[in-house]
């Protein structure tokens, strides 16, 4: 290859002698394929005065680049006759050529999600969808600015990558553009041969969940006298027969689900993104296929390889043999024997993070000659993108996909997507599992929920062993995080609860006729409560609490915790209540040197019949085994004492399981009703949330404005009190007009003698004081200090100007009460509904 001067210099010649005009024809003789993008464009062309200017002309810098791409594209295929021509200068949406490093526009977000390269790839993703190439074997003669693919969200493999690395550079990776080959389904984005990475988690956590739990207080298994050896050696021959029958199983299937081989293998042109290390703590180098977000290895088999790849300082083309793949490439662009640039001496991201550093260390402007001789090599820099700027909006990451749904096939799977808030239920994914590769068979439904006011968050349906399994977060008004339950038998639940129940309840298990309960951290050390019952007795059942009485009752077993602050043979360990047989047998903890625990047991004395009174305490009624002979044994007061707390307990035992039977039924029958009324509470932080808040801020207003106008026509109807009394009954009767118009009056004549009634009794009161005032100075006036005097004088005064203002209000009561009531019985009259029926 040349340097850029001689590349130029070449170029003028050549293109001395040809015209535009030529061009035009030589590009019309070519064949061309109608793709998607070529159907947009021809809509787009009657808009193309919308666009910025550098959408439709090219600056003398970008020309420049174009001349040079041409050079270069002429050298490269007379260099390479073999290779397919090299992707430089596809069309925009405007018609006008544009080289594709120019193309790259890096974006910074304000979004949280897209600063790092894996938000970045699933966004681009979801958000796109791809049409693909036509033929699959040649390059697009088109490429779209980011901001328009964003507009239609349909996008080519080029226009994926474009976006993708757009915004990987905004984010300071340094990212690459490349065009290469790769195979068939990568290319369609064909899905439906891989396992759903989803079913691997969800394997995973079910096997996390099924691994047994170790009881320390349970007794250890006697040592089976076997060889070590030779159980390894079978257990080492186990393992080789069920890897050889299942490779055997997937060799089956495989050779029965085996495609046709593609004849366009390793023709089919693909683009995505290459990620080098060194920025952004990427330790190596790697790919990210644009189509689905995932990252590959850079010898990943499905890449068959590189033609190019560029950013948006150079472009650089493959020099290495790519018949073994992408397996042996060596990725240092910086070297001219494997990559040959297109502007030479041009800046790379590489010589920027250099120069930083640097300038860092050194923070001088001094350059040496070294320095200016390489800057004097570099006549011509990458011109900057003529794409606008990326606009991301909030709206778009939330809407995610296309539509606001996806759904996506697997083998034996089938993924749907939606978006937050699109269904009523909250549901934003189903992953459905099959047994059979037609994808028919439903195995398994899981579901995930997001802002349900129940705080469900998963549920997963196993059709196979009709199990239904239910997860919430926390919050849930029974603090329940697991619940599971077998549609066979709807008696049969598990519950997992949060630390925020009342009794430290963390697990419970029921089952018809039986109850199993865990607990954690209780101040009595209680960890265990299993609960034995007549099979008819249903825990989970919405039956009325009296049906669960001491006589459904068989056997209540609990289990404690040491308490280190008592002896051990005075601590409990076991207590089990066997109701039907009214005995309570007590097992006490091993002392630390202890093989052999102390046992108790108490036979409950018989209550008192009508026929016969209640059995008195007897030391017969008691029998145990105590391990330290030595103690002495209980006196039968203390027994007593002992059995009578024990009863207590028993007591308070069964109130429990009463309390817990009452929180299962009502956790059933509030997830009926939870399931027939989900309501999905908006946040104000989302975009459907604010214009959710901003309809129903504008329906509250409207609703007060309609309330202050019905109030404000309601105070001038002087009927509206009588009417309420009616329940507003209109059109009026004839009697009810008249029964109205009596009590109007009646009620303004009785409101207008109250009020003269009231003026009559301020006035006299106020006259009384005034009089008993003057009673008290003529009675005191020798003896008067001069003091008093004048508060006496200040007194009449104002006393006096309260009774002339009373006396006053009465007078002009008295005038305006006549008048006021004619005005009342004129309005009811002229009143269209009472008019009617007052003149007949």
């Amino acid at each position: 290859m040349e340097s850029v001067a001689e590349s130029l210099g070449e170029e003028q010649e050549v293109r001395s002698g040809e015209t535009l005009k030529e061009e035009e024809e030589d590009d019309k003789e070519e064949p061309q394929h109608v793709s998607a993008p070529e159907e947009l464009l021809l809509k787009l062309n009657s808009t193309d005065r919308l666009y910025p200017e550098s959408y439709r002309i090219n600056s003398p810098d970008e020309s420049r680049l174009l001349d040079i791409a041409d050079n270069l594209q002429r050298q490269y295929s007379h260099l390479h006759p073999n290779r397919k021509p090299l992707l430089l200068c596809p069309t925009n949406e405007c018609g006008v050529k544009k080289f594709v490093s120019t193309t790259l526009r890096p974006t910074t977000t304000e979004h949280p999600e897209l600063f790092s390269w894996p938000g970045c790839a699933s966004f681009v993703a979801d958000f796109l969808s791809l049409e693909p190439l036509e033929p699959p074997v040649n390059l697009p003669s088109f490429l779209l600015s980011s901001s328009l693919v964003l507009q239609s969200q349909r996008a080519t493999c080029l226009d994926f990558s474009t976006l993708l690395c757009s915004l990987l550079l905004g984010a300071n990776y340094d990212a690459y553009c490349v065009s290469g080959y790769a195979v068939r389904e990568m290319c369609l984005l064909d899905r439906s041969r891989l396992h759903c990475p989803l079913l691997d988690t969800q394997v995973k956590s079910e096997i996390h969940e099924q691994e047994p739990h170790e009881n320390k207080y349970s007794v250890k298994p006697p040592k089976e006298l076997k060889s070590q050896f030779l159980m390894q050696q079978e257990e080492k021959k186990k393992k080789q027969d069920e890897e050889a029958a299942l490779l055997q199983k997937q060799k089956l299937q495989e050779e029965s689900e085996q495609r046709p081989a593609d004849p366009l293998h390793g023709l089919r042109v693909h683009c995505w993104v290459l990620v080098l290390s060194g920025s952004r703590s990427v330790q190596e180098n790697f790919f990210i296929d644009p189509l689905t977000g995932n990252r590959y290895a850079t010898n990943d088999d499905h890449f068959l390889g590189v033609e190019s790849a560029w950013n948006n300082f150079n472009y650089y083309v493959n020099m290495q043999d790519c018949r073994n793949g992408c397996a042996d490439m060596v990725y240092d662009l910086e070297d001219l024997k494997t990559w040959e640039p297109v502007l030479y001496g041009g800046t790379s991201k590489k010589q920027l993070m250099l120069d930083v550093l640097k300038k860092k260390k050194t923070m001088s402007k001094v350059i040496n000659d070294q320095e200016e001789e390489e800057e004097k090599l570099r006549v011509f820099e990458m011109p900057r993108s003529w794409v606008s700027y990326i606009n991301i909006s909030k709206e778009a990451l939330e809407s995610r996909w296309p539509g606001r749904q996806n759904e996506t096939h697997y083998r034996r799977a089938k993924l749907q997507q939606f978006a937050p808030y699109l269904k009523s239920d909250g549901l934003v994914q189903r992953l459905t599992a099959y047994q059979d590769l037609d994808c028919t068979d439903e195995v398994s439904v899981k579901e995930w929920y997001q802002h349900r006011n129940d705080n469900l968050e998963e549920r997963d349906v196993n059709k196979l062993d009709s199990v239904t399994t239910e997860r919430f977060t926390r919050g849930q008004a029974f603090h329940i995080l697991f619940h599971r339950f077998w549609s066979r038998s709807d008696d049969e639940r598990e519950m997992l609860f949060s630390s925020g129940h009342r009794d430290d309840l963390v697990r419970r298990l029921v089952s018809p006729g039986e109850m199993t309960e865990t607990f954690e951290g209780r101040s009595d050390f209680l960890f265990y409560r299993h609960v034995v019952a007549q099979r008819t007795v249903q825990f989970s059942g919405p039956y009325p609490v009296e049906q669960l009485n001491v006589r459904r009752l068989e056997k209540v077993v609990e289990r404690f915790h040491r308490n280190t602050s008592k002896p051990a043979n005075a601590d409990v360990a076991e207590r089990v209540f066997l109701l039907a047989e009214r005995r309570i047998e007590l097992t006490y903890h091993l002392e630390d040197d202890g093989i052999i625990a102390s046992k108790r047991s108490f036979i409950k004395p018989e209550n008192a019949t009508e026929t016969k009174k209640a059995e008195d305490f007897r030391a017969q009624l008691v029998s145990g085994y105590q391990v330290d002979p030595s103690e002495d044994p209980l006196h039968s007061l203390t027994l007593n004492k002992m059995l009578v707390d024990l009863m207590k307990d028993e007591e308070e035992v069964i109130l429990q399981i009463k309390t817990s039977w009452m929180e299962a039924s009502d956790f059933l029958a509030s997830r009926v009703e939870e399931k027939r009324d989900v309501r999905l509470p908006f946040s104000p932080w989302t975009t459907t949330g604010a214009a959710k808040a901003h309809s129903h801020r504008q329906e509250m207003e409207r609703q007060a404005e309609e309330d202050q106008r019905w109030l404000q026509e309601r105070k001038e109807d002087i009927l509206a009190p009588l009417l309420i009394r009616l329940d507003n009954a209109e059109p009026l009767s004839a009697k009810d007009a008249k029964q109205l118009y009596h009590n109007c009056l009646a009620e303004c004549k009785q409101r207008l003698v109250e009020k003269a009634n009231l003026i009559q009794k301020h006035y006299d009161k106020e006259t009384q004081a005034l009089q008993r005032k003057q009673q008290w100075y003529q009675e005191n006036q020798l003896t008067i200090v001069p003091q008093d005097k004048d508060e006496y004088q200040k007194y009449c005064s104002e006393k006096t100007l309260r009774i002339r203002v009373a006396k006053k209000r009465l007078s002009m009561h008295m005038e305006a009460a006549p008048l006021e009531y004619q005005n009342l019985d004129r309005r009811l009259k002229n009143d269209p509904r009472l008019a009617p029926h007052l003149l007949k």
